[in-house]
């Protein structure tokens, strides 16, 4: 079987967790050949790619050349040569699946070789109904005419294929759900004093805005004068904190320095999860959530949301809050942080969960799904 992966992610992404993703597929599915349970050829059609993981790959599957970026001034006819290249090197490939990798109304997979699409959510979708936007109006969108157009699609959580048949009506059976992986934990740690002061930190991960609900987290730290007396709170990525963030800080009654944003890679994150006392994640909406899985596989409790696919990820490795609720959201990280027992329970609850998401795992159920689709191919 020749499985094709198209370039738009990797046009698209210098980083990020969709490259991330249809990476480590590709890199697993090319391994199940060494281990003899598949015989498949993977490829990677990226004519011009500017993404940092496909660096990574072994050049054998990756048919395009590294560049820095695209020149600001001839972004566009790159991204366009890109597609052409691509369609043509696909052509002459012969795949007999086709993954795309992002959402486009065009298709270029050659005629007759079925196509598979991933949706990792439906934020946008839900974002424009809460602004008054109709069902038909969705069906104007690129990934709507991607949708419609793929053989199949892959969702990354029940939750998620839930949300695409209700906002889209497509058939059930068209779609099938493939969870995420966590990366294994790696051992060698960013050299970094955050973290390291005498007091101990609750962590947030990730952009901040709307509803990633950074600002409740705020509130309901603020809310309890037993966290505000012991912990601090870092905010890893997103950025650093906008006016009227910092204003709310402020108002709400946080000393100085007592909530830090952070950038960095990997390896920096990795520490800062070994060392923070809980991971709080307060997000309204998920279509998978990794960061809790990356928090378990480094020993850190999690402390989550209830809402969209959290608890079908998290399954009992969490202590569960409802977003839209201070009081509950400050109820449960006092439940975590204030009781030893409790931490305790959910670092190893944790540690077995996340084991259950492979990438290994990931690509054997993928590579299932190509055979359904194209169960004539070996």
């Amino acid at each position: 079987m020749k499985i094709a992966f198209d370039h738009q992610a990797f046009t698209l992404q210098k980083t990020g967790g969709i490259s991330r993703y249809f990476c480590r597929l590709a890199d697993r599915l090319r391994n199940l050949n060494d281990s003899g349970v598949s015989d498949v050829d993977v490829g990677i059609f990226a004519p011009l790619y500017r993404n940092q993981y496909l660096r990574e790959l072994p050049q054998s599957i990756v048919h395009g050349y590294a560049i820095n970026d695209y020149p600001l001034k001839t972004a566009a006819i790159c991204v366009m040569a890109n597609r052409l290249l691509a369609r043509t090197s696909i052509k002459n490939w012969q795949p007999d699946i086709f993954h795309e990798t992002y959402y486009s109304s065009k298709k270029i997979a050659p005629r007759g070789c079925p196509v598979i699409l991933t949706v990792f959510d439906m934020i946008s979708e839900l974002d424009l109904l809460a602004k008054g936007y109709s069902n038909n109006d969705l069906k104007t969108t690129e990934k709507y005419k991607s949708v419609m157009r793929a053989d199949h699609v892959v969702c990354i959580s029940h939750s998620t294929k839930n949300d695409l048949i209700h906002l889209f009506g497509i058939s059930a059976e068209k779609v099938s759900v493939v969870y995420l992986a966590c990366d294994p934990a790696e051992s060698k740690e960013a050299c970094t004093s955050e973290g390291s002061n005498q007091r101990p930190y609750l962590l947030y991960v990730g952009l901040r805005e709307g509803y990633k609900n950074f600002n409740g987290l705020l509130r309901a730290i603020s809310s309890s004068s037993k966290i505000m007396k012991e912990f601090d709170l870092f905010a890893f990525g997103g950025g650093g904190f906008n006016p009227a963030e910092q204003n709310l800080i402020k108002a709400l009654g946080f000393g100085m320095d007592q909530v830090k944003q952070i950038n960095g890679g990997d390896a920096v994150l990795n520490s800062m999860y070994k060392k923070a006392a809980a991971l709080v994640y307060p997000s309204t909406y998920e279509g998978f959530g990794l960061p809790p899985l990356e928090a378990m596989s480094h020993q850190c409790p999690v402390i989550t949301s209830n809402a969209s696919a959290m608890p079908e990820i998290i399954a009992q490795a969490g202590q569960y809050f409802d977003p839209h609720s201070i009081e509950s959201m400050t109820a449960a990280i006092e439940a975590v942080v204030l009781s030893s027992s409790r931490t305790q329970e959910l670092i190893t609850t944790g540690l077995a969960r996340y084991k259950q998401f492979t990438w290994e795992r990931c690509a054997q159920e993928t590579l299932s799904v190509y055979r359904a689709v194209a169960p004539m191919v070996q």
